[in-house]
């Protein structure tokens, strides 16, 4: 049986991303769980390895030389369980974000209802959806047949009829499912996930499961108002471990290092997610942003109830070019605080693609980098927001909800040259509303806690509650209208030595009022014009307990949406301006 973590004292984490792989290592200190060390390399999927196990390698050896403990032995692998003489570790999880996103066909009877929810579960993972099939397709079986055959897949995902409903017309879209499975080559027959009308479970099993994989998971739309994604997400998840395992070598040993726990990252992510929504205020949500080189994604939980969109198109890594898709060039170059050519940024972009693990290294390159950060948590954001319940709480227009807290993890925010221009990113992109704080996962450890908590939930709580996570600060953001210049918020901090601040903001302004790390404080807000800061609606106020974060206590009344000059000069003096504020 496999070591149990309750029991253990170690933890070793390992995450293959596109650009890098990581081993990070916790253990038991002062009977607390701490992280204690991390070893990175190079993750080498592509040439001259083609096998991420070299990777894993390198980050072992680093981790072993920064922890002073041997992690793998004479025999090339992995010490499990701990010995003795304190070699090895007590357990092992993994996550995986390398390779390219998996090709998926999406099949559903009605577009506005299975079908969405056969795309939704589609962007919980890394995918891309290549083709798109429903009951109301004018193509001609033929034509949809060819399709399927010609954009091979590596996942096809079925949806359709509630519960207790359509029967015969799912039965007729899984007949070209089944003709695509016999043509295609069998080592290249895509993996099918049955997600619909449970009735239909054994005679789909009975005509697809000697074509094919198949996988079957309750109905991801019961009924036509209800959508339940989870149990069909965990399958997906499988099936997602399952083709890295065939495609690319060395997963199969990092998967047996974690008794077959090998999560994708972003589900790992999402976890975290899930599990502070549960611990924090129930009125509001949580919410977690993850910028990396493979993908952007975005994590936003309700009561337990988790949204999780993963975009491989809005990565910063091979796959930037995708962000250019969704809208126009000013829309990323309106951040820039320098002067730079639309060419000179379209060049950049394209650049990234052959070389994405370099690191900006002019001011210019890191003023793009940043700039693209922005504009990809946007689109992500604004994705993921159509999933969101109705009964979420929020000021509207389009706005972003009430959350508490909001979380960043990703290279662009951890290697940062300050960390003024980390949140700086945070508050121009996510444009949060009401009172929230806002946490840096410094150490890039929120995925790995989420792939620990399947089997030791103390762990994520107690590194969660640590220094390893960065409290950058709590940001205050009335929503309303009002002419720029005009008083829209009262403030009185009062300190915990019973010292008193007060300030009047303005429309358009970013304040900062100075609060000591970890030091607690209360704060009374008066809204003014009737703008809303989330105490129950426009012009009611209130009182709440803050803690001291990196930059204290930031009102942001730049307004909702944040609208900036469009005079070039004039624009670019403003984003320098705002950089100042928090110490360039």
């Amino acid at each position: 049986m496999p070591t149990s973590l309750i029991d253990a004292d170690s933890l070793l984490t390992i995450d293959v991303g596109s650009v890098n792989t990581r081993a990070l290592i916790f253990d038991v200190v002062d009977g607390r769980y701490r992280f204690v060390a991390v070893g990175s390399a190079p993750t080498t999927a592509a040439a001259p390895y083609h096998d991420i196990g070299e990777g894993v390698r390198q980050a072992l050896d680093q981790l072993q030389s920064l922890s002073g403990r041997i992690l793998i032995g004479s025999d090339e692998h992995l010490i499990l369980p701990s010995k003795p003489d304190g070699s090895g570790v007590d357990t092992c999880v993994a996550t995986l974000s390398v390779g390219n996103p998996l090709k998926v066909a999406v099949v559903g009877l009605l577009e506005d209802v299975s079908l969405d929810s056969a795309l939704r579960l589609a962007a919980s993972t890394y995918t891309q959806v290549v083709e798109k099939i429903t009951l109301t397709d004018r193509r001609k079986s033929a034509a949809r047949l060819d399709a399927l055959v010609r954009v091979r897949p590596d996942v096809i995902i079925v949806t359709g009829g509630t519960e207790g409903g359509a029967s015969q017309s799912v039965m007729n879209l899984l007949e070209a499912v089944g003709l695509a499975c016999y043509l295609i080559p069998k080592d290249h027959r895509p993996d099918v996930l049955y997600a619909g009308n449970s009735k239909l479970a054994k005679e789909v099993e009975s005509s697809l499961s000697s074509l094919t994989r198949l996988s079957i998971a309750p109905n991801v739309r019961p009924a036509i108002e209800e959508e339940q994604l989870a149990p069909a997400h965990a399958r997906l998840s499988k099936i997602y471990r399952g083709i890295r395992s065939r495609k690319i070598p060395g997963v199969p040993e990092l998967d047996s290092w974690t008794g077959g726990r090998l999560l994708p990252t972003a589900t790992a992510f999402g976890r975290v997610v899930r599990f502070l929504s549960r611990v924090y205020d129930p009125a509001k949500g949580v919410l977690g942003v993850d910028v990396g080189a493979s993908a952007t994604t975005v994590a936003a939980a309700f009561g337990g109830d988790l949204n999780l969109g993963v975009y491989p198109e809005l990565g910063l890594g091979t796959l930037v070019p995708g962000i250019l898709q969704y809208g126009s060039l000013e829309e990323i170059t309106r951040w820039l605080s320098v002067d730079i050519s639309d060419a000179d940024v379209r060049n950049y972009v394209y650049n990234k693609t052959t070389n994405p693990a370099g690191v900006p290294d002019t001011p210019e390159a890191l003023q793009i980098e940043q700039a693209l950060a922005r504009r990809a948590i946007q689109i992500a954001v604004r994705k993921l927001a159509v999933c969101f319940p109705e009964k979420v709480a929020g000021p509207g227009g389009g706005r972003l909800p009430w959350f508490e807290p909001i979380i960043a993890t990703g290279s662009i925010f951890t290697q940062a040259p300050t960390n003024g221009q980390s949140l700086l990113m945070l508050l121009d992109s996510l444009q949060p509303t009401g009172v929230t704080t806002l946490v840096l996962d410094q150490n890039n450890l929120a995925s790995s806690l989420g792939a620990a908590a399947e089997i030791n939930s103390v762990l994520p709580i107690q590194l969660l509650e640590s220094t390893s996570f960065v409290t950058l600060g709590t940001v205050i953001s009335p929503v309303g209208k009002a002419q720029m210049g005009a008083s829209i918020l009262r403030a009185k901090i009062t300190y915990e030595n019973g010292n008193e601040t007060s300030v009047e903001v303005k429309h358009g302004a970013l304040e900062v009022i100075p609060l000591p790390m970890g030091q607690p404080a209360r704060i009374r807000l008066q809204p003014l014009n009737r703008f809303d800061v989330g105490m129950g609606g426009p012009g009611r106020g209130g009182e709440v307990k803050v803690v001291g974060g990196m930059f204290g206590v930031i009102i942001d009344a730049r307004g909702r949406p944040l609208r900036l000059p469009v005079e070039p000069g004039r624009r670019r003096e403003l984003l320098k301006k705002w950089l100042w504020t928090f110490g360039g």
